[in-house]
């Protein structure tokens, strides 16, 4: 069993930047791959971003490419997003999860192959 808990978000200007932790629980963190997801109101849940379990890949949404950067610290069971020029749509509840699946292209982008996921946290971009 795995534990995740967010934080790290607010409410911040066009441009400006936030970093969101995920700390988990349980000592099998390292053996999964994680991944950033976000959901707007109204919206479908949307892949950011996602980091092998070894965090030698990475996969990154179009949208964000360039700007957010994941990575992880194995030694401190957490999982970090680093967002800078933030722009009004990227406002939403961020999500992380954590699969034990083979990290692929196609699989770290379904929600439905993540086993674990934190309660979320929340980023305001204001224009």
């Amino acid at each position: 069993q795995v534990q995740l808990v967010e934080s790290g978000g607010g409410l911040v200007q066009a441009g400006g930047s936030l970093r969101l932790s995920c700390a988990a629980s349980g000592r099998t963190f390292s053996t999964y791959a994680m991944g950033w997801f976000r959901q707007a109101p109204g919206k479908e849940r949307q892949f950011v971003a996602a980091i092998s379990w070894s965090a030698g890949t990475t996969f990154y949404e179009d949208s964000v490419k360039g700007r957010f950067t994941i990575s992880r610290d194995n030694a401190k069971n957490t999982v970090y997003l680093q967002m800078n020029s933030l722009k009004p749509e990227d406002t939403a509840v961020y999500y992380c999860a954590g699969t034990r699946i083979r990290d692929t292209p196609q699989t770290v982008r379904a929600p439905p192959l993540y086993d674990y996921w934190g309660q979320g946290t929340q980023v305001t971009v204001s224009s």
